[in-house]
């Protein structure tokens, strides 16, 4: 009688411990979010509105100075309120990323170079920055991957010598893809920068 309790609980002993000793598997496809990452500071961003609306609407607090992993504050959001969106000013110019980068190739720095030039002759103008990433990772992931994108072809700009005031940026991570496929090709094309011009109204 003693030893069938004793193998009792030395059963269940052991089920307990395989059951909370378990592993986890990965889910396929998720890009885990590594720690010690660089260029990856907190940000406070203006929340991504859809449509193509810009942000500084309702629910916005347009006073806020927003810093970007950049380390150059971004102006108040009240400034770019009524601003008109032409999404097709710079559409040669969008910028293409590496997987899981937000470094500005050279092969990809003309085409910022040719932006920086054209916001110099229009100081009047604003300019909204969309970082974009491919579907493969946790949509936080690709948020934030994406607002580092921005970022970077924000703090490039502002090297080259345009005003920190001048230019804003959003994410919206994998939510906006150029081209729906599944593959590396579709992947290429969806991580990226756009660049949306801003005209007074």
């Amino acid at each position: 009688m003693k030893r069938r309790f004793l193998v009792n609980v030395t059963m269940l002993a052991l089920a307990l411990t395989v059951g909370s000793v378990g592993c986890k598997k990965p889910e396929k496809g998720v890009t885990p979010i590594q720690s010690g990452r660089t260029g990856s500071a907190p940000t406070r961003t203006a929340p991504v509105t859809q449509g193509g609306t810009l942000p500084g609407g309702a629910g916005t607090d347009a006073t806020t100075v927003r810093e970007t992993a950049s380390g150059f504050p971004e102006g108040d959001l009240s400034l770019i309120e009524g601003m008109v969106p032409d999404t097709n000013y710079f559409a040669a110019q969008t910028v293409y990323f590496d997987f899981d980068s937000s470094l500005v190739k050279a092969s990809e720095q003309g085409k910022a170079q040719s932006v920086g030039n054209e916001m110099k002759a229009k100081p009047q103008a604003k300019l909204m920055i969309d970082g974009h990433c491919d579907e493969r990772g946790t949509e936080e992931y690709n948020r934030a991957l994406g607002q580092r994108r921005a970022a970077a072809l924000r703090e490039f700009l502002i090297r080259y010598g345009l005003s920190p005031d001048q230019i804003y940026t959003r994410s919206f991570g994998e939510d906006r893809p150029v081209d729906p496929g599944h593959n590396e090709e579709a992947w290429r094309k969806n991580r990226r920068g756009e660049f949306i011009l801003l005209l007074p109204p």
